[in-house]
């Protein structure tokens, strides 16, 4: 009786694990679920809305752009014909808006860069964060980038103003992989005129080349970046 007791149980729970087990997904369904998403992304007329409807980025149809093509255009992005350029090792698009003024980050050389962005969740279709805002304004994200020879390594300096809104809501000084593309492209000035543009971009990062919410969950993000050197 009693064995029989204990073994009724363990059927119960081996069905339902069996049964989560059918229920969850597999790794390569969530990679070809936001494959999927990207697809879409590209070919639909995106507006990104915040909660109260109002227009925060109109993203539009993207048009992509091979590396071989984007090099032989000067490394730009037409934007009247919404061009982003696909980097195939990484599943990284982008846009380059403005390369920016100043120079450069050199090799061998550090520098404080400021981050303003858009962070919208592609598989959900939303706005998941944002540092552009009255809130955020007083203490964007800050990261400390070098150039290492021609790879670019970073981290959010929480030691200023606490890590900004990346730490905060991620929990994690890594700046996303994604994020560092554009810095062989693009020159990281300051605004010291109003004639002058800082450097902004947009990209679209998968979760391999993401944060660490990305990379777990398995989703990619577009962002609407702009990157300004702090003053020495």
């Amino acid at each position: 009786m009693k064995k029989s007791l204990f073994i009724l149980p363990l059927f119960v729970f081996l069905a339902g694990l069996l049964s989560s087990c059918s229920q969850a997904e597999t790794y390569a369904e969530q990679k070809d679920k936001e494959y999927k998403a990207i697809n879409s992304f590209l070919s639909r007329d995106i507006v990104v809305r915040d909660r109260d409807g109002n227009v925060v980025c109109n993203v539009g149809k993207i048009k992509t752009i091979s590396e071989e093509t984007f090099l032989a255009q000067d490394s730009t992005t037409d934007l009247s014909q919404n061009e982003y350029v696909l980097f195939s090792n990484s599943g990284v698009y982008m846009q380059i808006v403005r390369k920016g003024t100043g120079e450069k980050l050199e090799k061998g050389k550090t520098a404080r860069v400021i981050c303003r962005f858009i962070e919208f969740n592609i598989l959900g279709d939303s706005i998941q964060l944002r540092n552009n805002t009255n809130y955020w304004h007083p203490s964007p994200d800050i990261m400390k980038i070098s150039n290492n020879s021609g790879t670019f390594v970073a981290d959010f300096d929480k030691e200023i103003n606490g890590g900004g809104a990346m730490y905060n809501q991620y929990g994690s000084t890594s700046v996303p992989s994604g994020w560092l593309i554009p810095f062989s492209y693009i020159r990281i000035g300051r605004q010291d005129s109003p004639e002058d543009g800082i450097a902004k971009v947009r990209l679209i990062v998968p979760h391999s080349e993401g944060h660490v919410s990305a990379s777990s969950n398995v989703y990619p993000c577009f962002y609407e970046l702009t990157f300004q050197k702090m003053r020495d």
